[in-house]
């Protein structure tokens, strides 16, 4: 299954820069013939509805040719949605200033998790100012010790 994934992700990233996206992700569930292949995608300013069948068509034609899910299966295609994953440095460098929710491998302060803006990012590195509002300490989190980061929906 991960020669598959790795072939689909290939593939995906090649159509996402093709048709000016970002590939933000590549998902398989389940298998044989309830297999379903999710794509998430961006783009400065995010996608429209048109985008993602814009990427559908062109990756389902790719895909009925290189056909590296043997079977029928059922291709998504989505974009990240106002929860994001923060995956890479870009990511969250492109949201400064939002409220994220951060996840971390070891202790830092006493805590594994943390709610706070994101004020600064460096080189392997971010900056979070805890709180929802803002309001409280400054936190720098090392870029390897982020289990699971996502930017938190606001009203």
């Amino acid at each position: 299954m991960d020669s598959i994934k790795q072939k689909i992700q290939e593939l995906a990233a090649q159509t996402a820069e093709g048709e000016g996206f970002e590939l933000v992700g590549v998902d398989i569930v389940g298998s044989g013939r309830k297999a379903t292949v999710r794509i998430v995608i961006d783009k400065e300013g995010g996608v429209t509805i048109g985008d993602c069948e814009r990427m559908s068509r062109s990756l389902e034609a790719l895909l009925d040719v290189e056909d590296p899910i043997k079977g029928s299966y059922v291709l998504e295609v989505s974009s990240p949605g106002l929860d994001r994953p923060l995956v890479k440095q870009a990511d969250f460098e492109k949201n400064i200033e939002k409220l994220a929710r951060v996840v971390v491998t070891e202790k830092i302060d006493n805590q594994t998790f943390f709610i706070g803006r994101i004020i600064d990012v460096g080189e392997g590195w971010i900056r979070l100012k805890l709180g929802k509002k803002g309001e409280g300490k400054d936190i720098f989190i090392p870029m390897d010790k982020i289990s699971k980061a996502r930017l938190e929906i606001e009203f």
